[in-house]
């Protein structure tokens, strides 16, 4: 049996195969090496009794998780799997790659994650290049949820959110300065903390002043992240992960007065990624 996980911060989505008719599909909670310790995986991954019970007969992992960037950061999820799935051989490797294999359809893209987090790549069916790297959500992150999160969170601090969305955002939250002060700096998993605003965010989309606020943000992501591709009006953009889905209609807004053609946009990568296996590693897949 083999599994294939497509981890974000906030979410992870679990296929396991037993053949090409028996697929079941989990979600856990994200986890991310840079804020979750190998224990802490594996404590979560152990709290589903679904997954625990076929764990000794899994012969395969493929993990593509956010913050898998590095050989130390990949072996903290690597050393976490191997515990539960004792049988299984564990591939580790960058959600981008989870998010270029999902999205590929047999010609060149550029493939961008949207969601907690933000990145993109350019895959030529081969290899998976960025050109500039992902700052995660204290320098970068433009355009994901974590971003618009930060500047919700900002605009409400300072007073500088409309009256009516300033007493709307108290209404539903009730929480004050020190609240957000403690979750962000003396908490973990701040960005997901701050990008669960989103829900606020995207009640209220029809809004002049948060719509504004969205465009801008994600005109930034594609001047930073897209149109740093020598390619970029030339290939499809694909998109996978909430912020695209939920606010696609502004994205393509955005990308056509950039010269910039928006492709395919999903909010999850997990049933592309399968498609992607079973289409260029059934061997792998169905071993």
């Amino acid at each position: 049996m083999t599994i294939i996980v497509d981890s974000g911060s906030t979410k992870s989505d679990w296929i396991i195969i037993q053949n090409e008719r028996d697929i079941i599909t989990y979600s856990t909670s994200g986890f991310n090496p840079y804020f979750h310790d190998e224990d802490h995986i594996e404590q979560e991954i152990n709290s589903h009794a679904e997954i625990r019970q076929v764990a000794n007969e899994i012969s395969c992992i493929y993990y593509y998780g956010a913050g898998c960037s590095t050989i130390e950061l990949n072996a903290i999820v690597e050393r976490a799997l191997s515990k539960v799935f004792k049988n299984a051989d564990v591939h580790v490797t960058h959600d981008l790659n989870a998010c270029a294999y999902a999205m590929y359809e047999g010609k060149p893209i550029i493939s961008c994650i949207m969601g907690t987090g933000s990145n993109s790549c350019y895959f030529d069916g081969i290899e998976v290049t960025e050109e500039v790297p992902a700052l995660a959500y204290i320098l970068g992150d433009e355009g994901s949820g974590s971003y618009f999160g930060k500047q919700l969170l900002s605009k409400y601090l300072y007073k500088q959110l409309p009256a009516h969305l300033h007493q709307s955002f108290y209404d539903e939250y009730k929480i004050e300065k020190d609240d957000i002060i403690s979750n962000v700096y003396f908490k973990p998993h701040a960005n997901v903390y701050i990008a669960s605003f989103m829900r606020f965010v995207s009640k209220h989309k029809t809004d002049p002043f948060i719509s504004e606020m969205v465009s801008s943000g994600i005109e930034h992501f594609l001047r930073t992240h897209v149109l740093c591709f020598p390619n970029a009006r030339e290939v499809p953009v694909q998109f996978v992960g909430s912020i695209a889905f939920y606010f696609e209609d502004i994205l393509r807004e955005v990308g056509n007065k950039l010269g910039i053609h928006i492709g395919k946009v999903v909010k999850k990568p997990i049933d592309g990624l399968l498609n992607y296996h079973l289409h260029h590693h059934p061997e792998k897949i169905l071993a």
